[in-house]
């Protein structure tokens, strides 16, 4: 269950040769700067949010997983496309807490989005690892070194988003 209604610009298009490898994404679409295609390549790590009052951390561990649908923008689009099945997942709760509050896993690569009426949105499905012995707040995040530049910061709109290897560390070190 993604963010529904999601603000964040248009779908990166993609090289012949950039799709040769990477045949997860669709054809005809190329990165916008290279730092973010080289992040997303390379990315096998990612962050996903949610409004804790349409999907919280306890309805997830409840239902045991889910799909991550309902995405629509197309850079998480994009994301969520090249997101591999035991990719960790870290679950941040953007309402009023506005934190990282638990570990997830994908468990169901891309397939076609039940809820979208156009064939190119997809989801993927979750399943819930553990929850963090404490949240992580945003303003925690900002305020550590480590974590400059983390997408969350600079693409606070986005709802799937990939981080680096050393900020996930970082974030569930934060977290216990």
């Amino acid at each position: 269950m993604g963010e529904g209604a999601d603000d964040g610009g248009g779908a990166p298009k993609q090289t012949t040769a950039a799709a040769s490898r990477n045949p997860t994404l669709h054809p005809g679409l190329r990165p916008r700067s290279r730092m973010v295609w080289v992040r997303q390549m390379k990315s096998s790590h990612w962050l996903v949010k949610q409004e804790p009052d349409s999907y919280s951390w306890d309805d997830f561990v409840r239902d045991g997983g889910t799909s991550w649908d309902g995405v629509r923008n197309y850079q998480a689009r994009n994301n969520l496309r090249l997101m591999q099945v035991g990719d960790p997942v870290l679950f941040y709760a953007s309402g009023e807490g506005k934190e990282v509050v638990g570990i997830a896993e994908v468990a169901k690569a891309a397939y076609p989005d039940p809820t979208a009426e156009e064939p190119a949105w997809v989801s993927v499905g979750l399943k819930p690892v553990r929850k963090l012995a404490r949240p992580v707040p945003l303003a925690e995040i900002r305020a550590t070194p480590a974590l400059a530049q983390v997408p969350l910061i600079r693409h606070t709109r986005l709802s799937v988003m990939p981080i680096a290897a050393a900020e996930y560390k970082a974030l569930v070190k934060l977290g216990g």
